[in-house]
């Protein structure tokens, strides 16, 4: 509507006798505009939309079938109701019209009553439709809000759950947040969607949450563990796919499928299961990479960290034995990428670089 409290009506027809008519009957009660022509009219709908159309079907060049199918057609005016005022009374004419968008017929000569009883009621109607299309958008923009809020409520609960495990042997716990963007960064790279690649993100940052579930005195254990104190970490696969539990929800799907495969390895020598190629899930294939890497580069209670170089050089070797060689090859081939989460998420205390305990023994 426009800034008075009147109603807009655009008035088409050929026909000066026949307007004068349709201004006569309302012309006191609504904002009257008018078009001699379909080209004129859509011209006026266009620039600014009326709330109703009275539209003359047969007019030379552009009859008020073609204005109604583009009015139907552009998005700014699609909603806006159309009555075809004719003379063509017939059944298979009101039936195209209909067809095309129409929503009712004034058959000439009109009828005052008529017409003012028709304008009022489809005007009343596409007012309660704009009403309840304000509704709906008010009711998306706050569900919106409320799922951003969950979902970052839903981010932060992930993160600290994983972090209630990394903080036992990893200072800062930036470890999980490493590896999350490590893999998106590689699920992408592998053709994920954003959307899986970021559902990738937020459940790696759960796959070792089973290490809660580990003593401290195998944990934190300076050196190489015992054999014994090995089978001992082996476990945490299994605890923290029972901590995620079964759940319908994709996310701890993954996170729980992320627990238990991460680390298998490509040549099936990994555990618990002792899987092998693609009978690895994919999400844990990336992750067992980037665990991998992050581990070396970064300091933990038994070892110092490795030059980055090192580490790199660490994934090439055990591409196709350990990591599954395509992924190896596309994070291999992303470093400079590594290098800036690297150091978004660094450590407060880098370790020096030197080497000592392999991954194999201790991650």
């Amino acid at each position: 509507m426009t800034n008075s409290s009147k109603p807009v009506v655009l008035i088409v027809d050929d026909m000066p006798e026949n307007i004068d008519v349709l201004r006569g009957i309302l012309a006191q009660d609504y904002t009257l505009r008018i078009a001699t022509n379909g080209e004129l009219a859509l011209k006026i709908a266009n620039a600014s939309p009326p709330d109703l159309v009275l539209l003359d079907v047969m007019m030379p060049v552009m009859d008020g079938y073609e204005v109604c199918r583009q009015l139907k057609e552009n998005e700014s005016t699609r909603h806006v109701p159309v009555i075809f005022v004719t003379a063509m009374g017939d059944v298979e004419a009101e039936t195209r019209g209909f067809e095309i968008g129409a929503v009712d017929y004034i058959t000439k000569p009109v009828s005052p009553p008529v017409v003012r009883a028709r304008v009022m009621t489809h005007l009343a109607l596409y007012d309660q439709q704009r009403h309840l299309e304000g509704l709906v958008r008010e009711r998306t923009a706050a569900l919106e809000n409320s799922n951003q809020q969950l979902e970052e409520t839903r981010f932060a609960i992930i993160t600290q759950l994983g972090r209630a495990a990394e903080y036992r042997d990893n200072e800062t716990g930036q470890h999980i947040m490493r590896v999350g963007h490590f893999s998106q960064m590689l699920a992408l790279a592998a053709g994920f969607t954003d959307a899986r690649a970021k559902l990738l993100m937020h459940a790696s940052m759960m796959h070792d949450v089973g290490k809660i579930g580990i003593p401290d005195r195998v944990l934190l254990k300076p050196g190489k563990l015992t054999l014994e104190e090995f089978e001992v970490i082996k476990t945490h696969p299994a605890i923290g796919a029972e901590i995620i539990g079964e759940h319908d929800s994709a996310l701890l799907m993954m996170a729980r499928e992320l627990a238990l495969s991460h680390h298998e390895k490509w040549d099936g020598s990994g555990y618990p299961l002792g899987l092998k190629g693609d009978a690895i899930p994919i999400s844990g294939r990336i992750v067992a990479i980037v665990d991998v890497f992050d581990a070396l580069a970064s300091r933990r209670p038994y070892k110092q960290n490795w030059l980055t170089e090192k580490a790199f050089e660490y994934i090439r070797e055990k591409a196709a034995t350990h990591f599954d060689p395509e992924l190896a090859h596309l994070f291999l081939e992303r470093s400079s990428e590594v290098l800036r989460i690297m150091e978004r998420f660094s450590d407060e205390a880098a370790g020096s670089a030197t080497e000592t305990a392999s991954p194999e023994s201790q991650n």
